[in-house]
């Protein structure tokens, strides 16, 4: 009997990477799994297809974080397809712009902080209302990034996001503590996923990439999904508010370790 037997979790963003590994650790420890995808539905299919393997139930569905309409009705639909809703990853995000501040349009700043912080924000919203009406507890799981700490330059959109989301998982945690609810944050360093594709391409880079990491390689999605699994089951019942940083020893290189 798997971990999260009879669970029900949301995972968004889940099309490849982080989110399918961790959507396939779900649905192997017994938890029926929806996911949702931006645009890119072979991705989710395919995600879908390996959740099934696993003998749960999937959903997969195209949504737009950003869109508050949209998602209360995407979770009012996962619960009343898979009986319920017991767990949140937010894993959907963009990437930073690669312009300096003084170049930014703000459309650019906007699609990042409304994707990073503003999708998290109402998948939460609804969760919770939805806790609450049901009198259970759940767990919330967001993927932030290194870059919750550290800055680099061309990329404040996506800095200012990931700081955020921080924060707001630490408030979120003090808010629901009593309630039994667990609120975390896994903060993944370099990652092979289709979002750092171009250095994973380029073997010069990658080496560059991941030659300040004391681990000297990049972190796969299944170690992400692994720790996300942990979070995600009864064995964090007393784990919240935190951040769980996996960079292979990075930030401790740089003399910033969480």
């Amino acid at each position: 009997m798997g971990i999260l037997q009879s669970k029900v979790a949301f995972i968004t963003g889940a099309d490849s990477g982080i989110g399918r590994a961790t959507a396939i650790a779900f649905a192997r420890e017994g938890a029926s799994v929806a996911i949702c995808y931006h645009s890119d539905e072979e991705g989710a299919n395919e995600t879908k297809q390996r959740i099934e393997e696993q003998g749960v139930r999937a959903l997969s569905f195209k949504l737009d974080v950003t869109e508050e309409d949209s998602v209360n009705v995407a979770i009012d639909d996962i619960i009343n397809q898979l009986g319920g809703l017991d767990i949140l990853v937010n894993n959907a995000a963009v990437n930073g712009s690669n312009i300096k501040v003084a170049d930014m349009d703000t459309k650019t700043f906007d699609t990042c902080i409304r994707t990073n912080v503003y999708g998290p924000f109402f998948t939460c919203r609804k969760f919770v209302q939805h806790l609450r009406s049901a009198n259970i507890k759940g767990k919330i799981i967001n993927i932030s990034s290194i870059h919750e700490e550290i800055a680099t330059p061309g990329n404040a959109d996506y800095n200012a996001s990931k700081g955020a989301l921080r924060n707001f998982t630490r408030s979120l945690a003090l808010e629901l503590a009593e309630s039994g609810t667990t609120v975390n944050n896994i903060a993944p360093g370099m990652i092979l996923t289709p979002m750092n594709q171009k250095a994973i391409d380029n073997p010069e880079q990658l080496k560059e990439a991941t030659s300040h990491i004391p681990a000297k390689r990049a972190g796969k999605p299944e170690e992400i999904a692994e720790v996300a699994l942990f979070l995600a089951s009864p064995a964090a019942n007393y784990v919240t508010g935190s951040t769980y940083t996996m960079d292979g020893g990075l930030m401790i290189n740089l003399g910033q370790g969480a």
